[in-house]
């Protein structure tokens, strides 16, 4: 370090001719009155001084703070250290996010960046451990590490997995140990964070009982198995999060149903009303089957049908337009050839917002969103009814093109003004991992392990007192 004072401040001198400045930053802000001087390095333009300290590991930079007073001050700048964050983490945002909304807990206690000290979110991140991240889904089932870019295997979700006829506790049992034995982890070693399922969504009594007992179950399970630490959350929560939101509407696509939740500052609002609707991914996928077979399109299976979907189904902006194009297209499917549709292409996506073209009876996604924003708005749950004007979409098939942009523009048509005034729809920001990602973004947060988790005593606290969760 030394040697490199010296080399840097040798070109400062021959650079500035006797010292004056062009331009640089001399003086050393905010040090202690009672600093120590360092001769000549009390010369070095403090921008200068700041980027030789890039040049360090942040663990190096660190221990430099250990030199005098006036070093901690300059070393514990914040700008020094969101270079050294910016730079190990790519989802830069995603960090802010999560340090300045999340680092509370569940309460969600916003902070102003100014206010953190930088160098301690380093320091307790490096410290965070490795956690196992899950996230359930209603199709099937994502799971990886937290330090992962991605997850790192898929299964069944343990909705669907093992015997259905078994009791919940051998087949949660079942579903964990399969997801750990896959990723090699024991279950003993490092903490779990998962999603749990939109389901039970009315807020009646028994619905709020078998949330209640759903959760009480997956940690029961979750602690026998000795994880030394657990933090579930609502899937569409965790959607919502890795938008790098906190309140909002999250509409999730799922296998079955698509759920339309309304989310305040984390907490999912039962008492509001989640409007549920009959068309999942299945049965997208299925009327594209129907309209395959009826062109004589042949195929082997469902997945082949799901796999076309993927690749050339789309939401038309204009379904009536539309129909005048010519809009053929092709894909292939490993093993099978290639494939052509035309204007089965954009029929698929159009029964979310005509289900009848499906044989469907029930509202359009735009109709159910704007009753579920009337819900919001007649509520009066906050003093700022832009809460809910963020609509953010989550699940496979919400991945469909021209979906955000179709629906926006529906929520436009049919809204008042007063109310439509600054909606926007949010594309899945991860794509169908959506909700792992929202997991991971928690399971990073520097005060991960105090604010989010909870302990296998915890648990038999609440569990004795019957506490709310």
């Amino acid at each position: 370090m030394a040697a490199m004072l010296r080399k840097v401040w040798g070109s400062v001198l021959s650079l500035s001719g006797s010292g004056s400045g062009s331009g640089s930053n001399r003086s050393w802000p905010d040090l202690p009155d009672d600093h120590q001087h360092l001769g000549d390095i009390d010369l070095i333009p403090t921008d200068v001084f700041v980027h030789i300290l890039r040049f360090l590991d942040p663990k190096d930079a660190a221990i430099t703070t250990s030199v005098c007073k006036s070093w901690k001050a300059l070393v514990s700048d914040n700008a020094l250290w969101v270079y050294f964050l910016r730079k190990e983490n790519q989802l830069w945002e995603s960090l802010v996010f999560a340090e300045t909304q999340l680092r509370s807990g569940p309460s969600l206690y916003f902070l102003h960046p100014s206010q953190l000290s930088f160098m301690n979110v380093h320091a307790q991140r490096e410290m965070l451990p490795n956690s196992v991240v899950v996230d359930g889904g209603s199709g099937y089932c994502k799971y990886g590490r937290s330090k992962y870019d991605s997850p790192s295997g898929r299964c069944a979700t343990f909705l669907e997995f093992g015997n259905l006829e078994s009791p919940m506790h051998a087949r949660l049992r079942y579903f964990f140990s399969t997801i750990y034995s896959r990723m090699q982890v024991k279950s003993s070693t490092q903490p779990i964070v998962l999603s749990l399922p939109i389901c039970h969504t009315d807020d009646t009594e028994a619905a709020r009982a078998s949330r209640k007992q759903l959760k009480e179950a997956i940690y029961s399970v979750l602690f026998d198995m000795n994880a030394p630490a657990v933090c579930a959350i609502d899937q569409a929560v965790l959607a919502l999060y890795a938008a790098k939101q906190t309140s909002g509407i999250v509409i999730n696509v799922g296998f079955h149903v698509t759920s339309v939740v309304p989310i305040l500052r984390g907490k999912v609002m039962h008492d509001v009303g989640v409007e549920i609707l009959g068309q999942g991914a299945l049965k997208l996928t299925g009327f594209l089957r129907e309209l395959m077979q009826q062109r004589n399109i042949i195929f082997e299976s469902l997945y082949t049908v799901r796999t076309i979907k993927e690749k050339l189904c789309y939401v038309a902006n204009d379904y009536d337009a539309e129909l005048l194009k010519d809009t053929q297209g092709s894909c292939e499917v490993l093993g099978e050839g290639w494939f052509t549709l035309s204007q089965e292409r954009f029929q698929v996506g159009e029964i979310l917002f005509q289900p009848h073209i499906g044989g469907v009876r029930t509202m359009g996604l735009h109709q159910a969103v704007a009753l579920c924003m009337d819900h919001c708005l007649a509520a009066e749950v906050a003093s700022d009814d832009r809460w809910f004007k963020t609509v953010v979409l989550a699940g496979g098939s919400s991945c469909l093109p021209g979906l955000p942009e179709r629906l926006e523009k529906e929520l436009h048509r049919i809204l008042p003004p007063s109310m439509s005034e600054g909606v926007k729809v949010i594309p899945p920001p991860y794509g169908v991992d959506s909700a792992w990602y929202g997991a991971k973004i928690i399971s990073n947060v520097s005060t991960f392990s105090d604010a989010w988790c909870i302990s296998k005593k915890q648990f038999r606290q609440r569990f004795r007192r019957n506490t709310a969760w």
